[in-house]
C-alpha cells in the first residue's frame, strides 16, 4: 500500500540551511524510489481553517520505504538543515490499496 511523507513548511527561518537541504533532498528521494506528488503550488481552501504555506507530498511504495528513506544515512545527513532552517510540520500517511 502506498505511503506518503507530508511536510508543510510554515516559515523559512534560515535560507542558507534550506538551500543546502534543497540541493540534496531530491537525490535522496529518488534513491529510495520516492516520487514528488505535491511541491508547493496554489491551493483553494474549501473547508475549515487550515491554510498550508508550502505543502510537500512525497509518495513511496509503502510505509516501510518511507521510514527507510527518512531514517537513511543520506537523509539524516541533511534533515537537520530543514529542521533548523524552517518551522514545519511533517507526518507519514498510509494510502489505500489501489
Amino acid at each position: 500500500m502506498p505511503a506518503y511523507f507530508f511536510v508543510d513548511i510554515l516559515e523559512i527561518t534560515d535560507e542558507s540551511k534550506m538551500e543546502e537541504y534543497r540541493s540534496k533532498v531530491v537525490e535522496t528521494v529518488q534513491q529510495y524510489n520516492g516520487r514528488y506528488v505535491v511541491l508547493g503550488g496554489q491551493y483553494e481552501q474549501v473547508e475549515g481553517d487550515w491554510c498550508p504555506k508550502f505543502p510537500v507530498l512525497i509518495e513511496f511504495a509503502d510505509k516501510d520505504q518511507v521510514k527507510r528513506w527518512y531514517n537513511s544515512p543520506e537523509y539524516q545527513a541533511i534533515v537537520t538543515s530543514r529542521l533548523e532552517g524552517t518551522r514545519s510540520n511533517a507526518v507519514i500517511l498510509e494510502g489505500l490499496l489501489a
